[in-house]
């Protein structure tokens, strides 16, 4: 079970098909929807603002979601956050991809299937557009995405909600083997999670998919 906190009579709202890691944390006013996945070390703290958490999105390992009085924040449907980000008083819009280790400032939008880079910092207030990749500190836009990047955009995400319903149906602590059992599977036989985009891209068109 996470750890799941009440605050100020605010108890998080968490959808029965939604996966929160038991190392997450979840405080006070949030919800969260269907089909979610929340990593292991996340912490979505609901205590000054609400926190909305649409259907399908991933909030990946050391995440930090928080806002202050009066202000949302909204993570939209199929939302994928990964492992570092810092979300803040922000509105995340569908489909949109926050990289590793970026931080999205107050009053920030980021629009439907947007990109933003890896270690990128969106400032307070900015707008970035829908379909375009922003990156850099402070965040520009640098182009618009290609049909090719949506769409591993799509499948990265798919393959959290299928993580997220694995986790549900088989995540459990044991204590560790001291010797690796014959015909072990390597992890990638049980994954359906895409390769990374640049080995895509490299791809030579004779090669199969």
């Amino acid at each position: 079970m996470a750890r799941v906190y009440e605050i100020a009579g605010m108890i998080p709202v968490i959808d029965r098909s939604a996966f929160v890691h038991p190392d997450a944390v979840i405080i006070g006013d949030v919800v969260i929807g269907p089909g979610c996945y929340i990593g292991p070390c996340a912490c979505i703290r609901g205590d000054f603002g609400r926190i909305e958490i649409g259907t399908g999105v991933n909030i990946q390992d050391n995440c930090v979601v928080h806002s202050f009085p009066e202000v949302t924040v909204r993570i939209a449907d199929d939302s994928h956050i990964g492992h570092g980000a810092v979300i803040h008083a922000c509105e995340i819009k569908r489909n949109a991809l926050i990289g590793m280790n970026s931080v999205i400032m107050d009053r920030a939008v980021i629009g439907e299937n947007a990109f933003v880079a890896a270690m990128a910092f969106v400032k307070a207030g900015m707008q970035v557009e829908p379909n375009t990749l922003v990156a850099g500190m402070p965040a520009r836009m640098v182009r618009t995405l290609s049909a090719q990047e949506l769409e591993w955009k799509i499948q990265g995400t798919d393959s959290y909600k299928q993580l997220a319903v694995r986790s549900i149906n088989s995540l459990r602590p044991v204590e560790p083997l001291e010797v690796e059992e014959p015909g072990r599977k390597a992890t990638d036989e049980l994954s359906a999670a895409p390769m990374p985009l640049t080995d895509i891209k490299n791809r030579t068109p004779s090669e199969p998919d």
